[in-house]
């Protein structure tokens, strides 16, 4: 839901900024608008409703509007913008990330915002978007991680608080709300089924995972950090080319790249290249944030790249399971072109994910006449190869 409020003339278009809600670029404008005067001026306050899309799938700019009277207003939707203008923007001014503000013994204590499942009911597992307000107070760059440190005692060491554990941020500086107060994170619930049964197993559950995941606006989770650099976006050429694999919920600082690159107007960032997202899931109903993605996609197609592996439904040339490692053989030859021309690649998700992503990219490199083991040097002397699994 945006709110703006119109202190125009008569039949003046104003122009509103600062929605927490990017409204389709198309559709039905029917049942949306409504209006009342707002009594600290001629025009009036308006509230904008698209009740069918929540708002961590769109965020919006602004839209224009025309008053024919500052008492019965009718009210046009005439413009939909694609970018937010970001506040507060001081968060630019720092020229470091901020590292470690608070660690494990002196954690940070925010408040849940909003806990939404957001994988549909043939999803294999529950994955939640969880927004954490930590007012203004815990800042982060694009790329860094949290630590939350879960209620209770440390099974494995009674008496002691439970350890941290690190979640990738997946939002921006500026949160999903565009006020710098808040940050978002990408869970999985960890589950354990025994083999023997195949009955799920309590007693082995993920605890930081289900703590989250069964939370409530209003319920307090303690953090530490920020803490991350290797998965920190250069934005010292904006024209350069940036590849992205990931699998899961490994999808999370990607989110925060490209919401920073194609949904908000940041005044020393205005991003020219190419950005390329692979995302591995089981099925369609595993997509995470893919209304998103398919929106940028709309907007800004030479600008962005969307290629998903559906473990579950795709098939590879070879008549296997496709794999987020298959999309990559399958543009290899284009991916390695961008890699000799300085593009940067990312990955992030499972561990488990790298062998596989490696042999092929070694496979690959050996039928083009090339050494990976060499290759690979070169990516990272040259700071162009990222990597965060767990």
């Amino acid at each position: 839901m945006g709110l703006a409020q119109a202190c125009q003339d008569d039949l003046e278009c104003a122009r509103f900024f600062r929605g927490s809600m990017v409204l389709p670029s198309q559709g039905s404008t029917r049942d949306i608008v409504t209006a009342s005067q707002s009594p600290n001026c001629r025009g009036v306050r308006v509230q904008v409703l698209w009740p069918q899309f929540s708002r961590n799938k769109f965020l919006g700019e602004g839209l224009e509007l025309s008053a024919r009277s500052r008492l019965s207003t009718q009210l046009r939707l005439t413009k939909i913008y694609a970018k937010v203008v970001t506040i507060p923007i001081e968060l630019e001014e720092a020229t470091e990330p901020p590292i470690n503000l608070f660690k494990p013994k002196e954690p940070y204590t925010a408040t849940i915002k909003s806990n939404q499942k957001i994988v549909g009911p043939k999803a294999p597992g529950e994955t939640c978007h969880i927004v954490i307000d930590h007012g203004g107070n815990v800042p982060y760059w694009e790329g860094q991680s949290y630590g939350v440190i879960p209620p209770g005692e440390n099974p494995k060491k009674p008496g002691m608080p439970n350890t941290v554990r690190l979640y990738s941020i997946a939002s921006t500086r500026y949160g999903d709300d565009f006020d710098g107060k808040t940050a978002s994170l990408c869970v999985r619930r960890a589950v354990y089924y025994d083999p023997e049964t195949g009955k799920e197993d309590p007693a082995k559950k993920g605890i930081c995972s289900n703590f989250l995941c069964d939370s409530k606006p209003g319920d307090k989770v303690l953090i530490t950090g920020p803490s991350g650099k290797v998965m920190l976006l250069p934005e010292d050429d904006q024209k350069a080319c940036h590849i992205m694999v990931a699998t899961g919920t490994g999808i999370a600082p990607y989110r925060g790249y490209l919401r920073r690159m194609f949904m908000e107007n940041v005044p020393t960032f205005k991003f020219e290249g190419l950005a390329w997202l692979f995302l591995g899931v089981a099925n369609t109903d595993s997509l995470l944030y893919n209304e998103e993605f398919i929106s940028y996609q709309k907007q800004y197609p030479k600008n962005f790249r969307y290629d998903i592996a559906l473990s579950r439904e795709q098939l590879n040339k070879k008549g296997g399971k496709m794999y987020v490692q298959d999309k990559i053989e399958e543009y290899s030859e284009e991916i390695f072109k961008l890699l000799d021309g300085g593009a940067h690649i990312y990955f992030c998700g499972l561990k488990g994910m790298m062998p596989g992503i490696q042999d092929t990219l070694k496979r690959v490199a050996e039928e083009r006449g090339e050494s990976w083991d060499q290759k690979l040097l070169k990516l990272k002397k040259n700071k162009q190869w990222h990597v965060e699994v767990y």
